[in-house]
């Protein structure tokens, strides 16, 4: 593979091709698990080889032609549709719909885990648009890109209005003194009006108001679109003209509103470090804003970073490869100036944060201050009986080379060393988004052990404090009842209720809960509103702890067998609870196999087989039917488990079990509170 990539390289350049790159992505230290290891798809070898011809030597971009752009918006607003329909209008080439979800579990789950940088070209002017995550566990996504850019395109459903992760979002761009355009989206559903598009405009400009917005942020903008439909439009319509069935007006609203980068090309070059990525033949792929200054391929240059002392440089090298993402594609370049965002190879060392600058330089860029994590897990080698039987990467030392090359450049994500050896404790935003770490090891042939997530507390003034999270729920008004009284055992306070407006049998609420009442309730939650509700959430502040939880699980079923499941033994179980197996598995002693109907533990043997004799009985022997288990899927498995429980993750099977296997260890510690 690597002798086909180095072949491809040293090929001379083609004619640019519109058929679609396929990117290869790696990390460190483990080229056969590279797929889905970095968050930054944005090059890759394969890439180069088929970029399009190198621009004239010694040329870089007029600062005043360029414009730098995110989209931000809450979760399924549209972020990511908005910027194919956009690319489409340029003239890329979109292979297929969602074309900037480039990672295998953001197609399958229609969701936006990392962040991507593309440019388009617009009137003669280029546009680096930055697509960024919507849901709220990815928000250290949102807040490194935030500082590349001067403007934003707040995207905000019209029928739903600003929701948790939308106030996040603005709350960063306004920090930073961006001041955002707002696109009301899906304006063609049956059920928005004006009226409906005018009362979410006075709810964004609350918003605004309330997060300390000035006078010019507060005069934002506003346009009325279906990125669905592939049009926008300065005025409210449903139907526009046949003439005006694009988007240009909003391309034309983000050269008019939207600052040119304050650049100066006669500087010494830097360029502070936003994204990073691995490729086996150019090394590490460095991808931020010019800050001033023109690069050059062939130039010197430095890794800077900021320590307690100052200013420290590590690294020296020469730029080798020049690269921007256009479109879908990506062009090699020669040289660029200030107030672009483009990809530089060359240097080994420097990660997410750090400058890259002149030699001449001696003071690096301010990095990105991000908000702290909120929740954390312990990542440990698999010690079960099954071990080894599914996976390739077995040992605490690939585990942790491979966690603190995702540290490396996922700076949400933090990895310290466990109490245990072999063992490590993994610290991020929420529970989706180290459960999308755990996948994307499993898929790489990992196997490990993890711990429940853990809330992480602060103490101030001899106070505990405790994440608490800003919870906003819809659901149909028969189920009100049932989703208050499951939240009022973890802990959370209705802030406010009421009607969704332009609905009939529908409920929103708004609340404030801790963050370890919320883990696992997604599951419970969707089951409760039988996959009619919806619920969205997004870190608020550290409060006051607000003491134990209620009871929001039973007990489980403990497996004291191993070997093969059989269905003889499941029969007598069923009237135990709920069982999480089928006939077939293997289990081993400690194994959880099912959900007991009450709230202690029980002790079964799932493997019991029937007992044969020599003696003939009159009759037949009884058929076994038995119910479909319950197959938990990962997610589901982190929000379940105990404090005195672990789960098993490995490329083929996702297992829960207890901590401690021996039923007789476990009867000596049962007197130990729960968290």
């Amino acid at each position: 593979m690597a002798s086909l990539l180095l072949r491809a390289l040293r090929r001379p350049l083609r004619p640019f091709s519109s058929a679609p790159v396929s990117p290869i992505r790696f990390y460190s230290r483990t080229p056969s698990s590279s797929l889905l290891s970095s968050p930054f798809r944005l090059f890759s070898s394969a890439a180069a080889s088929a970029a399009a011809p190198p621009s004239p030597a010694g040329t870089a971009l007029d600062p005043g032609r360029i414009r730098n752009v995110a989209v931000i918006a809450h979760v399924d607003h549209g972020k990511t549709t908005l910027m194919d329909r956009l690319l489409r209008q340029c003239g890329a080439d979109i292979p297929h719909e969602r074309a900037l979800d480039s990672i295998s579990l953001e197609r399958e789950r229609g969701i936006t885990i990392a962040s991507k940088v593309t440019s388009i070209s617009w009137t003669d002017n280029e546009l680096n648009m930055v697509d960024t995550p919507g849901h709220a566990d990815f928000g250290g996504e949102v807040e490194r890109v935030v500082g590349m850019v001067e403007g934003a395109v707040l995207v905000v459903d019209a029928g739903e209005g600003p929701l948790a992760q939308t106030k996040f979002v603005v709350a960063k761009a306004l920090k930073l003194g961006l001041r955002p355009i707002l696109l009301l989206n899906k304006v063609d559903r049956p059920s928005v009006s004006e009226e409906t598009c005018n009362e979410v405009e006075s709810l964004v400009f609350d918003l605004f108001a309330n997060l300390g917005a000035t006078e010019e942020q507060l005069d934002f903008p506003v346009l009325y679109a279906s990125a669905k439909e592939g049009w926008a439009s300065l005025t409210y319509t449903k139907n526009p003209a046949a003439d005006a069935w694009n988007m240009s007006p909003l391309l034309d609203a983000i050269i008019k509103h939207v600052p040119s980068p304050a650049a100066n090309l006669e500087a010494p070059f830097q360029m502070l470090v936003s994204m990073m990525e691995r490729d086996f033949y150019l090394g590490r792929i460095l991808t931020g804003r010019i800050s001033s200054g023109i690069i050059r391929i062939g130039d010197k240059i430095q890794s800077l970073r900021c320590t307690d002392n100052g200013t420290e440089k590590f690294e020296e090298g020469k730029v080798t490869k020049l690269m921007k993402k256009k479109g879908t594609s990506i062009i090699m370049i020669d040289s660029a100036g200030a107030g672009d965002i483009i990809s530089v190879a060359g240097l080994t060392s420097p990660s997410i944060g750090h400058t890259v600058a002149n030699v001449e330089v001696t003071n690096a860029l301010p990095t990105v201050q991000l908000d702290p994590p909120t929740i954390s897990m312990t990542f440990g080698v698999n010690d079960s009986p099954l071990a080894g039987r599914d996976g390739t990467h077995l040992t605490g030392g690939k585990i942790g080379d491979r966690l603190l090359a995702e540290a490396e450049t996922n700076l949400a994500i933090n990895v310290l060393p466990g109490q245990l050896s072999d063992s490590y404790e993994v610290q991020g935003r929420g529970e989706l988004q180290l459960g999308i770490l755990i996948e994307n090891m499993r898929r790489e042939g990992f196997e490990l052990s993890v711990s429940p997530p853990r809330v992480m507390y602060k103490m101030e003034n001899n106070q505990k404090l405790e994440p608490i999270e800003e919870v906003t729920i819809e659901v149909n008004d028969e189920h009100v009842g049932l989703v208050m009284e499951a939240l009022s055992h973890r802990r959370a306070e209705v802030t406010d209720m009421g009607p969704v407006p332009g609905t009939t049998g529908r409920t929103r609420m708004s609340l404030t809960c801790p963050s370890r009442g919320l883990v696992g309730y997604r599951s419970v939650f969707s089951s409760d509103t039988r996959g009619t509700g919806f619920m969205h959430r997004a870190f608020l502040s550290y409060s006051k702890h607000r003491g134990l939880l209620g009871n929001v699980r039973k007990g489980v079923l403990i497996s004291v067998g191993n070997g093969i499941i059989t269905a003889h033994a499941l029969m007598s179980l069923e009237a135990r609870g709920t069982l999480f197996v089928s006939p077939g598995m293997e289990t081993y002693e400690g194994m959880i196999v099912g959900e007991h109907s009450r709230d202690s533990d029980l002790d079964v043997n799932p493997v019991r087989t029937k007992e044969l004799t020599n003696i003939r009985a009159p009759g037949k022997d009884e058929n076994v039917r038995l119910s479909p288990p319950r197959l938990m899927s990962l997610e589901e498995a982190i929000g379940y488990v105990a404090s005195d429980e672990l789960i098993e993750v490995t490329p083929k099977a996702v297992r829960l079990r207890k901590r401690y296997l021996d039923a007789n260890k476990r009867k000596m510690l049962k007197n130990k509170p729960k968290d």
